[in-house]
């Protein structure tokens, strides 16, 4: 008999809100990753409430955002210029207002919790010992992962976050991966319990990401008609390596000046991350480069317009040196356009090698260069990625990421009831916590 899911979820997003605007500051994947579950969780009838800290004094304390949706704006910290990095420092005044704001309502209100990043763990990890209620957490990317692939000049995650992460990898009742890579990395990194991890693949927006005409898609964006175009989106910094795409790309462009179809970058997004410490990097690079009348920079779009960005482009490019599945590029292949990826994380699952695109076995220029020159010199094999890539992206649709996430949760509950002690009262919880942790103290003496 099939345990009953939650008609209510807690949802933590402590460093980044679902509304934000994706490719500024820290929103990225993820904030589409939440919104889109959320709602669609909301349309199933499953209540979603989202926990994110606010980050200007006009943000509203409750924002109903969708039906079924309601995202409250933790007051914790500066609202503006604090690094993620200086986070942990707000989490007890994050958390203290996420438990003041179950205990307003009636006993038992939210009937799971998910955390989603290591700092939101670490706050549905003491909620859920404080509520009685189970925790699934989704990491999206892990700092041993991420650290184990560093790009040069790219900071090093802090030991501080891998042991975060540890914590909750600890503690969640069950941890959910994007891809089988991912969980295996839980596992042999992290040390998880594989019983615990459910593989529940992200998606797109299928009836905004759309094939359509790049003839109308380049017109509306003002981007040159006959280029060939070499398209980045995504926060511009170290780890997601636009800068291979243009060192990449340079000699291609050197070589079809004066052509009918010359070679053009575009880069969609804004500076985040490290990549704040040297703001105009990809733009001095392009200059160095001898390319910068060649590169056209545009701000992160909306949902609408990355479609036409898509669209317009013969093919996007995901050079990441970590991904833990890549959206861009299942977004970009719902719009009919084959991409070129690097050969990491859920990479090699997003994107189908030869036939919706390519995956490049590390960041060689050389190497890069070559299999973009092979795409765009091959008119016909990149027809047929084009008519693939749809296809392709079709097998990830946020429908079918809620229907695993509820699985999740329905498994996390019927667990976490026919655990001893499930569903105790605060003081039992904190009882059992603090047992919990004297036997890890024990075995650690």
């Amino acid at each position: 008999m099939s345990f009953r899911g939650p008609r209510r979820v807690a949802l933590v997003s402590v460093h980044t809100s679902p509304l934000a605007q994706p490719g500024t500051g820290d929103a990225g994947g993820m904030n589409v990753y939440v919104w889109q579950t959320a709602q669609r969780l909301a349309r199933r009838g499953v209540e979603v409430e989202i926990f994110t800290r606010a980050t200007s004094s006009s943000d509203a304390p409750i924002v109903e955002a969708a039906p079924g949706v309601t995202v409250r704006n933790v007051v914790a910290g500066p609202f503006e210029g604090l690094d993620k990095r200086d986070l942990p420092t707000q989490l007890c005044a994050f958390t203290a207002s996420v438990l003041r704001a179950e205990a307003q309502q009636r006993p038992g209100y939210y009937d799971l919790i998910h955390s989603h990043y290591w700092l939101s763990g670490q706050v549905g990890w003491l909620a859920r010992d404080r509520w009685g209620v189970p925790l699934v957490h989704t990491a999206h990317t892990l700092a041993a992962v991420k650290n184990a692939s560093l790009a040069a000049g790219d900071t090093a995650e802090p030991m501080l976050r891998v042991i975060g992460e540890q914590q909750v990898v600890d503690e969640a009742d069950r941890l959910v991966a994007n891809t089988a890579t991912e969980a295996h990395e839980l596992v042999s990194m992290y040390h998880a319990d594989p019983a615990r991890i459910d593989i529940v693949t992200p998606g797109a927006d299928l009836d905004c990401y759309t094939p359509g005409s790049m003839e109308q898609a380049r017109a509306e964006l003002g981007l040159p008609s006959e280029a060939t175009l070499l398209t980045f989106v995504g926060r511009i910094q170290p780890l997601k390596a636009p800068d291979v795409l243009l060192r990449a790309a340079a000699p291609l462009i050197e070589r079809s000046r004066g052509g009918d179809r010359p070679v053009r970058v575009l880069i969609v997004g804004g500076p985040s991350g490290s990549g704040l410490e040297t703001p105009s990097a990809l733009v001095d690079l392009a200059t160095q480069l001898g390319i910068s009348d060649e590169v056209i920079f545009l701000s992160p779009q909306p949902s609408a317009k990355l479609a036409q960005v898509y669209r317009a482009s013969d093919v996007v490019a995901v050079p990441s040196y970590s991904e833990s599945f890549g959206l861009v590029a299942i977004e970009a292949q719902a719009c009919g356009t084959p991409v070129i990826a690097a050969d990491v994380g859920g990479l090699s699952v997003a994107v189908s090698s030869g036939r919706s695109g390519v995956l490049v076995n590390g960041h060689a220029i050389g190497d890069w260069t070559n299999a973009l020159e092979k795409m765009i010199g091959s008119p016909d094999e990149l027809a047929a990625m084009r008519r693939h890539a749809r296809a392709h992206a079709e097998n990830f649709s946020w429908e079918h990421t809620a229907d695993a996430l509820q699985e999740s949760y329905s498994r996390a509950m019927a667990s976490f009831a026919a655990a001893p002690g499930a569903r105790v009262s605060p003081t039992g919880a904190a009882r059992r916590a603090s047992r919990r942790w004297r036997r890890r103290h024990r075995a650690n003496v």
